[in-house]
C-alpha cells in the first residue's frame, strides 16, 4: 500500500513541481516592508565552527577541568606533501569558542610515518601528563597506518616519542590500523586502546591493553562489524554515562553514518538500539564525550564540491554537535542544546512575503488545503538562526517540508522533505526530486505521530534540524545565507503552527 502510495505522490511531484509553470499554482505576493533580510543586523553566532587553520575534519574531544577541548584534523587543501595536523578549539558550553590554532602537526620528511595525521584521541594519565594517540600516516609506506604517540603538560604544546610507535600485528590490516581511542577502567587496572582496522576482510575494532601508556598487549577483537556489511568502523569511541557504556562508530561505506551500541558492561556483549543512528549522511565522525552530567557527540558537516549545492559531498568542513538525551531503556536521542536556545531567543516577526491562494496564514501558522504545490515564502535570512515550528494536520501518506533558495516557479532547489510515503526525511539539493536521488536521507515514519516539533538552526551555510527530540537531520546548504526560504507541501494537508524564528 504504501508503495503505491508513493507513486501517487510522486506523479504529484512530477506534474506541480519540475519547472511546469502552468501547474504550479500562483504564489501570491503579500505586502511587507521593503527590508531584504529577515530581522535586524545583530551579532552572528558560531554554531558550526571552523578554524583559521583550516575546515574542521575528524574530531576528537577531551573533557578536562570544566572545559571541552576539541582536537581536530585541520583540512587546510593547501596542496603541501604533509596534511592534516591536529588543531584545538576550547569551549565551555558549545556556544562560544576559543580557536587554539595547530597543537601537533604532521612531519617535516616525507619519509616520516606521520608526514599526515589521521584520528586519535587525547587521556591524562596516571602520570599527571596529557596523552595523545593519533594516526600516522604515510602513503608511500607499507604499513601506511601506525599508532603514534605524544605528551603535554598544558594541551597545547606536544613532544612527540616515536620510539612507542605501535604497528598492526599480522592478524590485522596493515593499511588500516587507525583512530586510537584511550580509556581507563578500575575494574582491569589497566588502559585500554580501541584501534578500528579489518580481521579477514571485514571491518572490526581491535582492544589493545597497557599499564604504562608505552608498551601495548593486543587484547583481540573488541567489536566486528554487525551490520551486514564489510565496512570499516571508523573513529569508535567508548565511555560510561549514567550507568551505560556506549560504544559509537562511522561506517566508512555505503551510508557513512556515525551508530552507537549499549552495553551494560564496558567490554559487552553490545545492543543495537532501535534507532542506532543520530543523524543523517551530513554529520560524519561523530565522537562521544562527557563532563559527567551531559553527554555530547561532535562531528562535522562536509562543504561541496566546488562549494556548490548541487555538487556531492567533500570531506571536511564545520564542527557540528548533538546533546545526547538518554532515554529510560538507555537509547540516546540529539536534542537541540538549550544553551545555543537560551543565545539565540531574539525572536523576529516572521510573515510570508509570496503565498500559495489555496493556503492560509493565521496569527504565525501556515495551513495548506491539499492542492497541488503549495508554498509561503519568507524573506531571506543572513546570518545564524533557530526557526521552530510544530506541524499538525498532516496527511500520513503525503509530503511536506522546507524548502530554500526558491526559483521562479516558487520550487525550492534545496529541500527538506518529510516523505511520509516511504517514511523518511529526505534532503534535495535540486528543484526535480524525480530526477535526483536524495543526497540524505534518515528512516523516520510519521504514521503514529500526531504532530511534528522542529527546530532547526540555520548557520554559515549549515542547517540541522531537530525532530521530536528523537533524529537530527544536518545538511550543507551555502544558500540557505542570503537566499528565500520558506514551508511547502505537495499534495498534503499540513499546517505548519506558531513558526518562529529567533537570532
Amino acid at each position: 500500500m504504501k508503495k503505491i502510495k508513493a507513486l501517487i505522490v510522486a506523479g504529484v511531484v512530477a506534474t506541480c513541481c519540475l519547472g511546469c509553470a502552468n501547474e504550479v499554482p500562483e504564489a501570491e505576493n503579500v505586502e511587507v516592508p521593503d527590508e531584504r533580510y529577515l530581522g535586524e543586523s545583530i551579532e552572528d553566532h558560531v554554531l558550526f565552527p571552523s578554524s583559521s587553520e583550516g575546515l574542521i575534519g575528524d574530531t576528537m574531544p577531551f573533557y578536562d577541568d570544566g572545559t571541552f577541548n576539541i582536537f581536530f584534523l585541520a583540512d587546510q587543501r593547501d596542496g603541501k606533501q604533509g596534511y592534516h595536523p591536529w588543531g584545538l578549539m576550547q569551549t565551555k558550553d558549545f556556544t562560544t569558542y576559543e580557536d587554539c590554532g595547530i597543537v601537533i602537526n604532521y612531519a617535516d620528511d616525507v619519509e616520516d610515518q606521520d608526514i599526515a595525521l589521521g584520528t586519535g584521541s587525547v587521556i591524562k594519565g596516571n602520570d599527571g601528563k596529557y596523552h595523545a594517540f593519533y594516526t600516522g600516516h604515510n602513503d608511500m609506506f607499507e604499513p601506511k597506518e601506525a599508532v603514534m604517540h605524544a605528551v603535554s603538560s598544558d594541551l597545547k604544546n606536544w613532544e612527540k616519542i616515536p620510539e612507542d610507535t605501535l604497528y598492526a600485528g599480522d592478524v590485522y590490516s596493515q593499511n588500516d590500523f587507525r583512530d586510537p581511542y584511550v580509556f581507563y577502567t578500575d575494574s582491569e587496572n589497566c588502559y585500554s586502546m580501541l584501534v578500528a582496522t579489518r580481521k579477514d576482510n571485514m571491518g572490526v575494532i581491535a582492544r589493545y591493553t597497557s599499564t604504562d601508556l608505552k608498551n601495548w598487549e593486543d587484547a583481540g577483537v573488541f567489536f566486528e562489524n554487525d551490520m551486514g556489511t564489510d565496512s570499516n568502523l571508523e573513529c569508535p569511541t567508548l565511555l560510561e554515562y549514567q550507568g551505560k557504556w556506549y560504544l559509537s562508530f562511522s561506517d566508512q561505506w555505503p551510508h557513512r553514518l556515525v551508530h552507537y551500541r549499549i552495553s551494560d558492561r564496558f567490554d559487552g556483549p553490545f545492543e543495537i538500539p532501535d534507532r542506532d543512528i543520530f543523524d543523517c549522511n551530513g554529520f560524519y565522525a561523530g565522537r562521544m564525550e562527557t563532563d559527567g552530567e551531559n553527554l555530547y557527540i561532535v562531528g562535522w558537516n562536509g562543504t561541496k564540491k566546488s562549494h556548490t549545492d548541487s555538487e556531492e559531498y567533500d570531506w571536511g568542513g564545520n564542527m557540528v554537535t548533538h546533546l545526547l538525551k538518554k532515554h529510560e531503556d538507555g537509547s540516546l536521542a540529539p536534542v537541540l542544546n538549550p544553551e545555543i536556545e537560551a543565545l539565540l531567543s531574539n525572536e523576529i516577526k516572521a510573515e510570508p512575503v509570496k503565498m500559495s491562494q489555496s493556503a492560509s496564514f493565521d496569527d504565525g501558522s501556515i495551513s495548506f488545503s491539499g492542492e497541488k504545490y503549495e508554498m509561503a515564502g519568507f524573506k531571506e535570512l543572513s546570518g545564524s538562526y533557530i526557526v521552530s515550528t510544530t506541524v499538525k494536520d498532516f496527511d500520513k501518506e503525503g509530503m511536506f517540508g522546507f524548502c530554500f533558495n526558491t526559483n521562479e516557479e516558487n520550487v525550492g532547489r534545496l529541500n527538506i522533505i518529510f516523505n511520509a510515503a516511504n517514511s523518511r526525511i529526505e534532503f534535495y539539493n535540486g528543484s526535480n526530486i524525480m530526477e535526483r536521488s536524495a543526497q540524505s536521507y534518515v528512516d523516520y515514519d510519521i504514521a503514529d505521530k500526531d504532530e511534528l516539533n522542529i527546530s532547526m538552526m540555520i548557520a554559515d551555510g549549515v542547517v540541522c534540524m531537530y525532530v521530536n527530540d528523537e533524529i537530527a537531520f544536518t545538511t550543507r546548504m551555502y544558500l540557505s545565507q542570503a537566499s528565500d526560504w520558506g514551508v511547502f507541501s505537495i499534495g498534503s494537508k499540513a499546517c505548519f503552527e506558531h513558526i518562529r524564528v529567533c537570532k
